[in-house]
């Protein structure tokens, strides 16, 4: 098998709160390899939403290691990781993160604003990857016209256009009704199966996991066993 795209390693996270140490995650270790759909489960305060920021970069770890797509990430300054963010990660998260005032076009077209990509080839991007969401006829429509599981599919175009090579996806069921956010789920296992997305999903829906390749659950900071 390959070398993993993702290492985790005796990795902490230790929260200061109210003067007292809150464990998020205690020695963590965790392999994801290329073409994964990986699910991590657990209920509200296990870590698992910890684990999937300080994978993307997003929180930085008390103690261990984290090697993602071969860099050590925990060195990286900040500026480094915005940089590997924009190149490497989509990110989807449960409440959309869409700007209002901008259009779905708009919305999808703005991480590739920070590349060097010229408006055709932008306009390009952000067409193809609204249709493959569904949402070819809806380009011109603001977030306010569009139902929730249409916002979230908006958010995960956006999250796919500048074609990284993970997609990490926190809770992006939880704010969708049971139609919407099959359709989401659907999406996202179709972005794994067709075009060989890695993605992370940090869920508490068993439903929701059944649409990834492996399941991995967390309880109290801890990874439990396969």
């Amino acid at each position: 098998m390959t070398e993993p795209i993702v290492q985790v390693r005796n990795l902490s996270k230790v929260f200061a709160h109210g003067g007292t140490d809150v464990v998020a995650l205690n020695n963590i270790d965790l392999d994801v390899h290329a073409g994964e759909f990986l699910s991590l489960m657990g209920p509200s305060g296990s870590g698992k939403s910890t684990l999937l920021h300080i994978i993307a970069g997003i929180d930085r770890p008390t103690d261990g290691d984290c090697l993602v797509l071969g860099h050590d990430i925990t060195v990286m300054t900040e500026d480094e990781l915005s940089a590997w963010r924009n190149e490497h990660i989509g990110f989807v998260f449960q409440s959309f993160n869409l700007i209002p005032v901008l259009t779905a076009f708009e919305n999808v077209e703005m991480p590739l604003l920070l590349t060097g990509l010229s408006r055709d080839e932008r306009d390009e991007h952000v067409r193809t990857v609204l249709e493959i969401v569904g949402l070819g006829d809806r380009m011109s429509h603001y977030p306010r016209q569009l139902s929730g599981g249409q916002e979230q599919r908006v958010a995960i175009a956006r999250a796919l256009v500048a074609d990284p090579d993970m997609i990490l996806a926190d809770e992006p069921t939880g704010d969708l009704d049971a139609h919407a956010a099959e359709e989401a789920l659907t999406i996202l296992r179709k972005l794994n199966q067709d075009f060989g997305k890695t993605i992370i999903m940090v869920t508490h829906d068993p439903k929701a996991s059944t649409y990834a390749t492996l399941t991995r659950h967390l309880d109290k900071g801890e990874m439990l066993p396969l």
